[in-house]
């Protein structure tokens, strides 16, 4: 399967396209293709390597103990994923599901981690580009557990908003969630949240059509 070049992968910006050549059997770089729906990394093991999807798409699922599935975040083309249990060795909490017909490079954490006895620039810059990495989805994180710690379906898809607000610049924005994604990100169901959102509409706090959203 054909996929963009590395230097388009954001854990390698800085770095110039030979010297990523000339690292990755450093890392331990390989490459493994995955069919739709195939287990990449499975809830309750451990795992040593970073992935970063090339083509396609990987699905982080979570599976509750009642039975029902969720996915917790899709890792589009240059995104890195299961990073905190490689560098950490702790077990995972979630499942990595091909969402399509996918290629992902596998690259050891613990070399990953460890500068070359040569101490390269461009493997430092690799760490920084990683740290840089945790930080931006750490924050992501903490953004989504702000949206779903109020109780209600109208505070919560408030609170989203006007993030989207905020990062936007205007009250007249696009988000990038269809309502099903938006419903599974909030924790809410979907029908409600397009009920309460209809509400708030009715009520003069949003206008809507489809994504596009307008606080009033």
């Amino acid at each position: 399967m054909r996929h963009a070049p590395y230097s388009t992968i954001a854990l390698f910006d800085g770095i110039e396209p030979e010297d990523i050549d000339a690292m990755l059997p450093c890392l331990g770089a390989r490459e493994r293709s995955f069919a739709k729906g195939e287990m990449i990394l499975r809830t309750g093991d451990t795992t040593g390597d970073v992935g970063i999807v090339l083509a396609g798409g990987v699905n982080i699922t979570v599976n509750y103990a009642w039975g029902s599935t969720e996915i917790f975040v899709h890792v589009e083309p240059s995104q890195m994923f299961g990073e905190a249990y490689a560098i950490t060795g702790g077990k995972l909490l979630v499942d990595a599901v091909a969402a399509e017909e996918s290629t992902v490079l596998f690259l050891r954490a613990n070399k990953l981690m460890a500068t070359c006895g040569h101490a390269c620039p461009h493997h430092v810059r690799t760490i920084q580009n990683l740290i840089r990495i945790a930080a931006l989805k750490n924050a992501a994180l903490s953004r989504r557990m702000m949206h779903t710690a109020p109780k209600t379906i109208r505070e919560r898809a408030l609170s989203y908003l006007a993030e989207q607000e905020m990062e936007h610049g205007s009250r007249s924005f696009t988000i990038p969630f269809s309502r099903e994604e938006m419903a599974n990100y909030l924790s809410v169901d979907r029908s409600a949240l397009s009920n309460e959102l209809s509400k708030m509409q009715r009520d003069g706090l949003i206008r809507f059509r489809k994504n596009r959203f307008e606080l009033l």
